[in-house]
């Protein structure tokens, strides 16, 4: 076994930190005040060369044009279709596209001409005598001679150095920029070159509208032979077949048309011979039945009219005879030989009606016949005809495309022609805004020059003030490294020298840190001098220092979580947790959460019933009556459901996190409670070992490696003294270890 001896790296209270360890920020005006030439010399130096510079250098002018990028066709020179439908809008491409144009090489040079660029010293590096070094560089082949290129040529580096062009935001207007030292050419230049770009549009419109009259009217007259030899075509086939004037009112075939007709007059004939069948049946019915006086042919007769009113008179008389004589009488006879003459008459004239009908019936029965022959034929004919009508439609539909072709073209070469022209078809831009010459250089601007070159210099000598003492410092934090160990030691040390702590060598179940990992801490635990001071059993200075320095990965804002592990049940405020507790408390709001049980069996809602979800946290925090802390108890449910709900844990200790600055569980290590320390520790900050076991106890190395193996932040292990009620000034250890 060996023993390693601890010493805190926290000054306890009253001790001071010795200034020359680090430079702090209450340092830096010293430092500063200190090295004050450094800073102003500089600052100085450039304010006033940036000031000689701002009044020595040349001033640049800037001339600014701006153009409006829309569509000027005029009614009379679009089609239809574009009258009815608006253009398509231009779009960012479009404008950038334009951009591109206004720089194009071929407007640089019409624009170099017309300002007369060449010669201008400005522009033109050739415009001057060669100087001796640049003839040097020309000898040896280094440099170039400027008189080998074309003098536009030379002009044109310069001249797009010099010109500017961008887009105004998302709007369709092109800016364009052109500085120079003569304010006069600047804006020459700016309006100069926008005047050329919209020529440019003017000529390519020109252009294109001449090329589509030009390649119109050579293809027109083309078109026209071709139309005129296929309507000719169409005329010779439809005279060779016979089809002239095929084509009637309703659109239908010749052919077509006749036999529809016949077919309507053979219907017709048809119809009549039926009707004619069924008069005649109908006439020789009433014949039959001795009713022939009713057929309408005979009743409207008026020789039978006349029969029918002497029957009539007959009938009557022979009634009236009837009464008096018998029916062998002679004049009952002779009234009966009239009646059955009458009726003679009537049935003869029935019979001779009946006969003309028979004989209407026979006409119209050949020319049923005579209609049906006829459409028989016509249906030959136009099965024939059917053929030629096909290849005719084919020969006219050639015509057709040909001819509507040659109206396309005629419809757009007269548009064209009417686009051929120098002011016919204005350029898609017009100027918004034209250059004025400027009275105020564009560069430079004096004062923010001055004033950017100066607050620059003033940073960065400020800053190298500040890295030379940063520089100085580790200088000499590197010369104490070297130095006595003795005194690095010395100064390491606190004011006050506190307890060892010792670790198992060889035990197995240990899994302590090496001694330089360990550092550990120690602080004094003052004794209580009555009952109202257990808070105060404790120096706890050191163990919140540690415990408030622990690294955590939640968010800075949200607070810590602790967990106290005893490994002996104490009750009373004098414990560790108890202290640890109140000590916390004041330094923020605090929530303590039981993890055990209680062993009676009594309890309340609690953390396992708010995991579980039977609860609410309105229903588990209870407020402490001695003082603002709050406190969850273990709860009703088992334990277990805290391994069955890990999501839930970790919600819940967030939530709490969120709410409280400091999360404080207190565990008992029982042996049932070594999984729950294992499944809790992993979501702490710190986890504190309260244990007055010596550190070579293996159960005491057990929790520690439990809880190290657990994922825990940092782990303390300090040891938990009853006060001593009856000793007014008696001292108690509290000894801290982590890892």
């Amino acid at each position: 076994m060996s023993t390693i001896r601890h010493r805190s790296t926290y000054a306890v209270p009253g001790s001071q930190p010795r200034a020359e360890e680090s430079l702090g920020l209450a340092q830096l005006p010293r430092i500063l005040r200190r090295s004050i030439g450094w800073i102003l010399g500089p600052t100085l130096v450039v304010a006033l060369g940036a000031s000689v510079f701002v009044n020595v250098v040349s001033p640049r002018y800037t001339g600014e044009a701006k153009v409006l990028l829309e569509s000027r066709d005029p009614a009379f020179a679009r089609t239809a279709q574009e009258r009815a439908d608006q253009l398509t809008p231009i779009d960012e491409q479009a404008v950038a596209s334009q951009v591109q144009v206004v720089m194009s090489r071929d407007l640089a040079r019409e624009a170099i001409r017309r300002l007369k660029l060449v010669g201008n010293p400005e522009f033109d590096p050739g415009a001057g005598s060669i100087g001796p070094v640049q003839r040097v560089l020309m000898m040896l082949g280094i440099g170039a001679n400027p008189l080998d290129r074309p003098a536009e040529d030379r002009v044109l580096d310069a001249y797009f150095d010099h010109l500017l062009v961008y887009p105004a935001g998302k709007s369709r207007i092109l800016t364009i920029e052109f500085r120079a030292k003569d304010p006069n050419l600047a804006a020459e230049a700016a309006n100069t070159i926008a005047k050329l770009y919209i020529g440019s549009l003017e000529a390519d419109k020109v252009d294109t509208a001449r090329y589509a009259s030009t390649w119109l009217g050579g293809n027109i007259d083309g078109l026209r032979k071709r139309v005129a030899e296929a309507e000719a075509k169409v005329e010779a086939f439809r005279a060779k077949n016979g089809l002239v004037g095929s084509t009637g009112a309703t659109g239908r075939p010749l052919n077509a048309q006749q036999l529809g007709e016949l077919s309507s007059q053979l219907s017709v004939a048809r119809s009549l011979k039926a009707d004619l069948d069924g008069k005649v049946k109908a006439i020789k019915d009433l014949i039959k039945d001795g009713r022939a006086f009713e057929i309408p042919d005979v009743a409207n007769n008026e020789v039978i009219r006349r029969i029918v009113e002497n029957r009539i008179a007959v009938r009557a008389q022979l009634a009236m005879e009837s009464r008096t004589l018998l029916p062998a009488h002679p004049r009952i006879k002779e009234l009966n030989a009239q009646l059955e003459d009458l009726d003679a008459q009537i049935k003869a004239s029935a019979e001779r009606v009946v006969r003309t009908m028979e004989n209407d019936a026979k006409i119209a029965g050949a020319r049923v016949e005579s209609l049906q022959g006829a459409v028989d034929g016509q249906q030959d004919v136009v099965v024939r005809g059917n053929a030629s009508e096909i290849q005719l439609r084919a020969l006219e539909r050639e015509a057709k495309a040909q001819r509507e072709q040659l109206e396309s073209y005629l419809g757009r070469y007269r548009e064209a022609a009417a686009r051929d022209g120098e002011a016919a078809t204005p350029a898609d831009a017009r100027i918004v805004s034209r250059a004025v010459t400027p009275e105020v250089p564009s560069f430079p601007k004096k004062l923010p020059i001055v004033a950017f070159a100066t607050l620059l210099t003033l940073m960065l000598s400020v800053g190298g003030v500040i890295a030379s003492a940063l520089l100085a410092e580790s200088g000499r934090a590197g010369g104490d490294r070297d130095g006595d160990p003795a005194d690095d030691r010395r100064r390491r040390e606190p004011v006050l020298d506190r307890p060892a702590f010792t670790f198992p060598e060889a035990t197995p179940a240990t899994r302590w840190p090496a001694a330089p990992e360990a550092a550990p801490i120690a602080a004094t635990a003052l004794a209580a001098t009555a009952p109202g001071r257990a808070a105060d059993a404790f120096d706890l200075a050191p163990l919140v220092a540690r415990i408030a320095a622990a690294p955590r990965d939640a968010d800075v804002r949200a607070g810590r979580r602790i967990l106290v592990v005893e490994t002996e049940e104490r009750l009373g405020a004098t414990t560790l947790p108890e202290a640890l507790a109140r000590a916390l408390g004041r330094e923020g709001s605090l929530v303590t959460v039981d993890l055990n049980r209680p062993k009676d069996g009594t309890g309340r809602l609690g953390f396992s019933d708010l995991i579980a979800g039977d609860a609410a946290f309105l229903d588990v925090i209870q407020a402490r009556r001695d003082s603002g802390q709050h406190r969850i108890e273990a709860g009703l449910q088992d334990p277990a459901i805290l391994f069955d709900e890990p999501d839930a844990l970790a919600l819940t200790f967030e939530a709490m996190t969120e709410a409280y600055d400091w999360v404080l569980c207190r565990l008992y290590a029982a042996p049932g409670a070594v999984d729950l320390l294992e499944l809790v520790a992993s979501f702490m900050d710190s986890v504190v070992i309260a244990s007055n076991a010596d550190a070579e106890d293996p159960a005491l190395a057990d929790l520690y490696a439990l809880a190290q193996d657990a994922g825990a932040g940092q782990i303390l292990v300090a040891q938990d003294r009853p006060a001593l009620s009856d000793v007014q000034d008696a001292r108690l250890e509290l000894r801290l270890n982590a890892a």
